[in-house]
């Protein structure tokens, strides 16, 4: 592992550290994604063909999503993407920037999906939206120009975790075929079962906290019972064997930096095949630096050239 994070992301947390402001977990839930809004739109992303917000049918009621398009003559193949914020914050907007750029790697479309979040709405809601996200695609996807028999999933951190456990859904109830899965430093570890070291080395001063981890599962789990079921924690997971060939990023200066490697780990001792991306000099969070963090260009190109591979 690297000494230190490297130039860049520190430089980003220099910039976090001179910010007068609490941690996540000591703000009420709406400051809470106020700020987490504000840190992660700093930065504009690329341009694309077109951009439509529009609704679909959710489990619980019409589902907010955005759709980012390509240039070029349709249909396209589709990345259904969920964002990251600890299950708690974020939404189409604070990962307006990775979408841009992830569609433009992969010369795809993306489709941000905005499901419910904790506290408001408890686990397996967010699952079950991220689920019916890619019925939908795979059922109406021609009529927004997508190609239905090539569907992705992917997301970061939380949204990492809806990957890992819409794959597991999908392999379950044998739900539409999806070609490949991208999970960016993915939370897919259970308190309640794993103990990873990186929770303690990278547990204060890397952009996510240990303490910030931990009141995103008490928002996310409401049944402590929850803590073992494998939509929650895929790393629980004992068969693998049918979920599509995987992306994982992981970075060093994370305290999810653990989990995301076992995971990788996991998926290639089932037979899965699986590409491993680790920065071991960079923190949580860094695929939506791009701009302010060279690595974050790195990552993203070689996402877009697995995608595009995989489509």
């Amino acid at each position: 592992m690297a000494d230190a994070p490297h130039q860049h992301a520190q430089n980003i947390l220099d910039i976090i550290e001179g910010e007068p402001i609490p941690p996540v977990h000591a703000l009420s839930v709406a400051d809470a994604r106020e700020q987490f809004r504000g840190a992660t739109t700093l930065t504009d992303g690329p341009d694309v063909d077109d951009v439509r917000d529009f609704e679909i049918q959710g489990p619980g009621g019409a589902l907010p999503v955005r759709l980012y398009l390509p240039e070029g003559d349709g249909p396209h193949p589709v990345l259904v993407f969920f964002h990251g914020g600890g299950w708690v914050l974020g939404d189409v907007e604070s990962h307006d920037n990775q979408c841009r750029s992830l569609s433009n790697a992969a010369d795809c479309a993306v489709l941000s999906v905005d499901y419910r979040r904790p506290p408001e709405h408890a686990f397996p809601a967010a699952v079950e939206d991220a689920y019916a996200a890619v019925e939908w695609v795979a059922e109406h996807g021609e009529q927004v120009d997508l190609d239905t028999d090539r569907i992705a999933v992917g997301g970061d951190s939380a949204g990492g975790n809806l990957t890992a456990a819409t794959t597991l859904v999908l392999q379950d109830r044998g739900g539409p075929d999806v070609v490949h899965q991208l999970l960016a430093y993915p939370m897919v570890a259970s308190p309640a079962v794993h103990d990873f070291d990186s929770y303690a080395e990278n547990a204060e001063g890397y952009f996510l906290e240990s303490a910030a981890i931990e009141w995103f599962v008490d928002c996310y789990v409401t049944d402590r019972r929850d803590l073992r079921n494998e939509y929650f924690a895929p790393l629980l997971a004992r068969d693998l064997s049918d979920v599509p060939p995987a992306t994982v990023v992981t970075a060093g200066f994370d305290p999810l930096r653990d989990e995301g490697v076992a995971y990788a780990d996991h998926l290639d001792a089932n037979g899965v095949p699986t590409d491993h991306y680790h920065y071991e000099d960079m923190i949580h969070g860094f695929l939506g630096m791009v701009g302010m963090v060279d690595a974050a260009a790195d990552v993203v190109e070689r996402i877009g050239v697995d995608l595009a591979d995989a489509f």
